[in-house]
């Protein structure tokens, strides 16, 4: 199913969340469609893309998400990378630290990437360098619009 972005009453990105949540918002009347999807339809409802919140919702408790930063998450690391393994092209769907945290590696954007099964295998608790192995693609740090 389809990601829908959410934005604050003052334009501002809020969130990514599913069309089923997105649906609920609209229904419990706390956001309006901004933007829709053309010819797709949710049931008989078009499929919004992107919803703005009704009221302005303070988010001091989410740090760098207030800051347009999507936060980190498995599930975002995967669409972030295309279900790509960085290690060989292939379809991948486990993450993969870069510097493994046995070795001070830390959970973040800059540090994970998705791997292939056999790939993370053969990588094990080492650095790509240390593997014999190098990166496709170098990991960053994602826009909302990335991860839709």
């Amino acid at each position: 199913m389809s990601a829908v972005v959410v934005i604050n009453a003052d334009y501002t990105p809020h969130d990514v969340v599913s069309v089923k949540h997105a649906m609920k918002m609209l229904y419990r009347q706390v956001a309006v469609v901004e933007e829709e999807d053309a010819g797709q339809t949710f049931g008989p409802y078009p499929l919004p893309r992107v919803v703005r919140l009704i009221k302005f919702v303070y988010m001091k408790w989410r740090g760098a998400h207030r800051a347009g930063v999507p936060r980190y998450s498995r599930n975002n690391i995967l669409k972030r990378d295309k279900y790509t393994c960085a290690y060989c092209g292939r379809y991948g769907d486990t993450i993969d630290h870069i510097n493994p945290v046995s070795k001070g590696g830390e959970t973040s954007w800059m540090n994970c990437v998705t791997a292939c099964y056999d790939c993370n295998s053969l990588k094990r608790d080492r650095t790509p360098s240390q593997a014999g192995m190098s990166l496709k693609f170098e990991p960053r740090i994602p826009s909302f619009a990335d991860l839709i």
